[in-house]
């Protein structure tokens, strides 16, 4: 059983990048996502999918310019970030989710990726 995260590193604003969560062993059954942290902040809710209908849910600060997908077998969950600002900048995680009367809720999975946006 192994889950990788990948994809990070460090681009220009406005660009683009696609962080993707592997699982090995195991498949997800149900809300997967990512949130992101930079030291001594709180930890940030992205986006999580559903594994059992696809929906999606996006917070507002990422909203229109992060997308959230999954692949057929439901070992991989994408991220794909566009439009990419310097305050994107942060250690990125992927996390089970669960949505409790419209809050999210993430637990890490893996390790995280680093992401870094220079002006």
């Amino acid at each position: 059983v192994q889950l990788v995260e990948s994809g990070g590193g460090l681009v220009q604003a406005g660009g683009s990048l696609r962080l993707s969560c592997t699982a090995s062993g195991f498949t997800f059954d149900d809300g997967v996502g990512w949130f992101r942290q930079v030291s001594g902040k709180e930890r940030e809710g992205l986006s999580c999918i559903s594994s059992k209908d696809g929906s999606t849910y996006y917070a507002e600060s990422v909203k229109g310019r992060f997308t959230i997908s999954n692949n057929n077998a439901k070992t991989t969950v994408y991220l794909q970030m566009n439009s990419l600002k310097p305050e994107d900048t942060a250690i990125y995680y992927c996390a089970a989710c669960s949505d409790y009367s419209g809050n999210y809720y993430y637990t890490p999975l893996g390790k995280g990726t680093l992401v870094t946006v220079s002006s």
